[in-house]
């Protein structure tokens, strides 16, 4: 069983501190995307209420905020063992596309903010994110396989050691 979880995630994880890292990020934005997707509320009284309608879209925020938790994690981890320069900014891409993917921002107070900051363009996006909200989740779910899949390289080709062979013109 342990050989199926890849080498990065195991060096990582082996680690105590990032697995604490992994549910200080994913715990609360499975909160706040429950919040904002109507799901979870905290006045008068706490209450976590599911539709049959927002399965999936409850499913797909889940699978986000856990892939963003280990997708944080792992890049820390980079950042601090990596003795190569890394750019941050590329680092976090798919981390903060899949945020933006992920709440529905025409469920909420997101939405208003939305259309009386940008008005008709705000309609258009809080429509468009209304109507498109399981594929984009399913899209940032997608990026952030990616983003987990560039960092396992990133983190395993740090570790591989370039082997040449002696030629004879070396002698």
């Amino acid at each position: 069983m342990i050989s199926l979880v890849p080498l990065s995630v195991r060096q990582v994880f082996s680690i105590p501190f990032y697995i604490a890292l992994t549910a200080v990020v994913a715990i609360p934005l499975w909160i706040l995307f429950n919040m904002f997707d109507q799901l979870l509320f905290f006045e008068p009284i706490w209450i976590f209420y599911l539709p049959e309608d927002a399965n999936i879209g409850f499913i797909l925020t889940t699978i986000v905020s856990i892939l963003l938790g280990i997708l944080v994690s792992m890049n820390v981890y980079v950042i601090k063992h990596s003795r190569i320069r890394i750019s941050r900014a590329s680092l976090f891409s798919g981390s903060a596309l899949g945020i933006i993917s992920g709440v529905c921002s025409s469920c909420s107070s997101i939405g208003f903010l939305l259309i009386s900051t940008f008005g008709t363009i705000g309609i258009i996006a809080s429509n468009f994110l209304a109507i498109y909200q399981v594929p984009l989740r399913v899209v940032s779910v997608a990026i952030l396989i990616l983003a987990l899949y560039s960092i396992h390289r990133r983190i395993t080709r740090s570790c591989t050691i370039d082997y040449k062979v002696p030629s004879s013109k070396d002698f």
